[in-house]
């Protein structure tokens, strides 16, 4: 595939952010180009137009396919996979926090639940206890808010979406207040 200069941009930034998302700049850069191809693309495809050795790549797709950013499709009379992202950005962006509410927020869930419960029996300090707890409960909040907001139909969900700051403007406006 032939890369103009506005791809060579879009996949060198987006390897740039995956780094400071904690993703390998290789990695995000064939989810990039996955993302902008018109065609699903075999990973020789993938290694010649990005320049990157073919277990770079293997290693790479494997990973993106475990994140579920992409899928392996066959075409008949060619043993090769080929892959593809996620077209749907909607879909490609739920699956992003998805996959980072499975690999971080839960386990710190859980954790949270196993250090708050340890607490209260170890001597820590009712002050650092409250801490605790409150850090428990406010992160438990947004995921059940999250849970709860992934039930509805994605029509709704756009619609909640769509709406963003503007539900501000219809919430009377407190002096400060950073009470619930």
């Amino acid at each position: 595939m032939h890369l103009t200069e506005s791809m060579r941009d879009f996949i060198l930034h987006w390897g740039e952010m995956g780094t400071k998302w904690g993703v390998n700049r290789s990695v995000a850069q064939i989810h990039a180009l996955l993302h902008i191809s018109p065609e699903p693309m075999t990973a020789d495809e993938i290694c010649e137009t990005l320049g990157l050795a073919r277990s770079n790549v293997s290693t790479g797709l494997k990973e993106l396919q475990g994140w579920k950013l992409i899928k392996a499709s066959r075409s008949l009379g060619d043993r090769r996979d080929h892959f593809h992202s996620i077209r749907d950005m909607f879909d490609l962006t739920k699956a992003v926090v998805e996959g980072r509410r499975e690999r971080e927020y839960a386990p710190t869930l859980a954790a949270l639940r196993i250090v708050a419960q340890e607490a209260q029996n170890d001597g820590t300090s009712p002050k650092v206890r409250q801490r605790i707890d409150e850090t428990l409960e406010t992160m438990q909040m947004f995921d059940d808010w999250y849970v709860d907001v992934n039930r509805l139909p994605r029509r709704v969900q756009l619609a909640i979406v769509k709406l963003g700051g503007r539900i501000a403007r219809l919430l009377p406006k407190g002096q400060g207040d950073k009470s619930p």
